[in-house]
């Protein structure tokens, strides 16, 4: 039987180059290969495809087989122990061990011009935080790595972090690591069940200083598909990413997901399920934001639902879409450890036409804040069949305010309560933006309000020009149904003023 393993090794042999032996030195006999580039990763994931998938090893031996939480996060790289530490590169590589939730290994090769060298595991890498380890190991691999940065303050940084399955997060300077993008979702909340892509190995361009940006190649796998990916990482104001992926399906796939993203949210004001909990609210992203191929600016609030919440927002060609945390003050979070305020804000801008297809969200029931229980994707309509690659690209923007931006009032608080008689619900939606001090927009104001199923009723609006805000409150009515779709816009006549307020109330 060939193994995963096998394959790529094979593959390695015939089309990367530079390969090297255990021992990390370039093994004599290898044949010379062609020097490394984006096309060595697409003909792999072109040959790995045409291969029956093999799930690949994740057997960890003592004492890294039980890790606890504690025991893996106290295993650090050493002082100095960073690829490019010290060598004013720009950018240096954390490697991270094995352990806990990361088991399964990948494979991490170094390419210097057009040339590649495998990284091999060693001992002395590691801090090991007071584990008992034997006198010699095998070469364990690696779960993922780490990428440094100089800070404006000359101190090393962290800036972006590839680890488990296809997952990676990044953030702009001064944030706190939170939302976790994947490089692709299939089947996410299908009944026939989701699929985990992976990525299984990874080649790290050498930087230049004057460049400013890191080069990442990946190789994804999974049982439905494999495929290659690009990453430029830029460093600056928002830390860029930009993507650049083609896909081989081994089988039809007709769900899956681009460009997708994973966030949490606890609690809320629109959902205050945890009453006994002296913070107001807990959430890496407030919102997902949309701007529509029709130039329509979509913002709908993220909510920890008593059941499993299912939204799609049908389009053609999106413009952009992302999880933003517009809410940074610390007292609206109150929580000096995790500093939620600190999150970064994800937004995401395809590079071409995606075509038809939909913004997909999945919100997830859940009791504890490590669990990350938004997620988001974009879904298109044509799938991915067997001999025909799909080429996509996009932009990722992590940071602290996205680069573009609705040039009308956006919201920026939401809270919903009981009202007064019945199941009525009341609401409270709070508009911001310099339009709403311009009195020839709002001499004729109006909240468009519409609801389904159910009946909204008692809508007022206060205008204050002073501060630039328009509060509405409304109340609604759902009778004897057990969800409501709402949908709130302000008018100046015919004419949208502010951003369009999404949201689903369910019991």
């Amino acid at each position: 039987m060939i193994e995963r393993r096998d394959i790529l090794k094979a593959a390695l042999s015939a089309v990367a180059t530079g390969l090297t032996g255990s021992n990390g030195q370039a093994e004599s006999a290898a044949p010379a290969a062609p020097s490394f580039s984006r096309d060595t990763v697409v003909e792999l994931a072109r040959a790995l495809a045409a291969k029956p998938y093999s799930a690949p090893p994740n057997e960890l031996r003592e004492p890294f087989s039980d890790l606890t939480y504690e025991q893996f996060v106290g295993i650090k790289t050493k002082p100095g122990a960073a690829i490019w530490s010290g060598q004013n590169k720009g950018f240096s590589i954390e490697l991270l061990h094995r352990g806990h939730i990361f088991t399964s290994a990948v494979d991490l090769y170094l390419v210097d011009n057009g040339a590649t060298t495998r990284l091999n595991y060693q001992l002395e890498l590691f801090d090991y935080g007071g584990l008992k380890l034997p006198e010699k190991l095998p070469d364990l691999g690696f779960s993922g790595f780490r990428v440094m940065h100089a800070t404006k303050e000359g101190v090393e940084a962290e800036l972006a972090i590839f680890q488990g399955a296809s997952f990676y997060r990044a953030v702009a300077e001064g944030q706190n690591l939170g939302v976790t993008s994947r490089g692709l979702s299939i089947r996410t909340a299908d009944p026939r069940g989701e699929e985990f892509p992976a990525f299984r190995v990874f080649w790290i361009e050498k930087p230049n200083l004057g460049d400013n940006a890191l080069t990442i190649h990946a190789l994804l796998d999974a049982p439905s598909v494999a495929g290659a990916y690009r990453f430029t990482i830029r460093p600056g104001e928002a830390t860029i990413i930009d993507t650049e992926l083609t896909l081989f399906a081994r089988t039809y796939v007709d769900h899956y997901g681009l460009a997708g993203f994973a966030a949490v949210s606890l609690f809320t004001p629109l959902d205050r399920r945890r009453q006994d909990d002296l913070r107001p609210m807990v959430a890496s992203a407030n919102g997902l934001q949309m701007l529509t191929g029709a130039t329509e600016w979509l913002w709908r609030p993220l909510s920890n639902r008593e059941n499993l919440q299912y939204s799609s927002f049908v389009d053609t060609n999106p413009k952009g879409y992302g999880a933003l945390l517009r809410d940074r003050n610390i007292f609206n979070y109150e929580d000096d450890d995790q500093h939620w305020e600190r999150r970064p804000s994800l937004w995401v801008e395809p590079l071409g036409d995606w075509g038809p297809g939909a913004l997909q969200l999945v919100e997830i029931p859940s009791e504890s804040e490590n669990n990350e229980n938004i997620v988001a994707y974009w879904r298109p309509t044509t799938p991915l069949v067997v001999g025909l690659p799909a080429n996509y690209a996009y932009r990722q923007f992590w940071c602290w305010d996205p680069p573009t931006r609705p040039p009308l009032a956006i919201t920026v608080e939401a809270r919903a309560g009981r009202a007064q008689t019945g199941k009525r619900r009341r609401f409270l939606v709070v508009f911001s933006g310099d339009i709403l001090s311009d009195q020839s927009r709002t001499t004729q104001l109006t909240a468009a309000l519409t609801t389904s199923p159910g009946a909204a009723s008692n809508i007022r609006t206060f205008l204050n020009p002073a501060m630039k805000t328009c509060r509405v409150t409304f109340d609604i009515d759902p009778s004897s149904e057990n969800f409501c779709e709402m949908r709130l816009v302000l008018k100046s006549g015919d004419t949208p003023i502010s951003e369009t307020w999404l949201y689903r109330w369910t019991p």
